[in-house]
């Protein structure tokens, strides 16, 4: 029962860091750059790989896929934890995904993001990996 609490309170941590970038990228400009005249270049820069785009909407596209990843991956545990208990908890497939995964988000915000994300995603992944393991007691 613990592992079960403890791997839901994770996901939950994911869903929340999740949620909240979505709401900063599409209805604050809490990501967009400090400098202003950065974001106008932006705008009006196309990217090299295809100039359908610029590098502002790739930008912009690129926050909203990161949040719906983050959200994706704590719903499909948060639903198995709550739904379907025993395939995650039989499944060292699932659980290993799962660690793997939060592994790379610590990465990811330690070499390229601020101090709250990485804080956040340790945190889940922390409490995730004691989930993991309680399962085996």
């Amino acid at each position: 029962m613990i592992s079960r609490i403890l791997i839901g309170i994770s996901a939950a941590i994911i869903l929340f860091l999740g949620g909240t970038h979505l709401v900063y990228t599409a209805f604050t400009p809490k990501l967009n750059p400090a400098e202003a005249q950065l974001e106008i270049v932006m705008r009006r820069t196309p990217m090299r790989i295809s100039a359908e785009t610029t590098m502002w909407r790739a930008w912009i596209g690129f926050n909203f896929s990161h949040s719906l990843g983050l959200i994706l991956f704590s719903l499909v545990f948060g639903y198995l934890v709550i739904c379907r208990w025993e395939v995650l908890h039989t499944s060292n497939f699932l659980g290993i995904l799962g660690l793997l995964v939060l592994l790379v988000y610590v990465v990811l915000a330690r070499v390229f993001w601020f101090r709250a994300p990485f804080i956040g995603v340790c945190c889940a992944m922390l409490v995730y990996v004691a989930g993991f393991f309680s399962r085996f007691h």
